[in-house]
């Protein structure tokens, strides 16, 4: 919530995180979060960190939604991975 702009609201069984769209969903045990990572990005991050960092297996994943372990992740993880998703859910500068 600290992230400029957010706002929480239910999202199915999750709780929702979104500035103009949705970035981030909360499992309701607050064990998982599923962010939405740019491609190379989901790439990276499930690359150097498998334990953590998983692609949605579905289409999805395919569109860069991830799946974060909260119970493997440090607070360095977390804040850089949802860094990372916030700043897809900007809204884009105008021309």
């Amino acid at each position: 919530m600290s992230l400029a702009g957010t706002t929480a609201a239910p999202h199915f069984e999750r709780l929702a995180f979104k500035v103009k769209r949705t970035y981030a969903t909360l499992a309701a045990d607050g064990l998982s979060a599923n962010l939405k990572l740019g491609p190379d990005e989901q790439d990276f991050k499930c690359a150097v960190a498998p334990d953590i960092f998983e692609a949605i297996p579905n289409r999805w994943g395919r569109q860069g939604w991830t799946t974060i372990d909260l119970s493997r992740a440090t607070v360095d993880d977390v804040a850089a991975a949802l860094a990372m998703a916030h700043a897809h859910a900007l809204p884009r500068p105008r021309a």
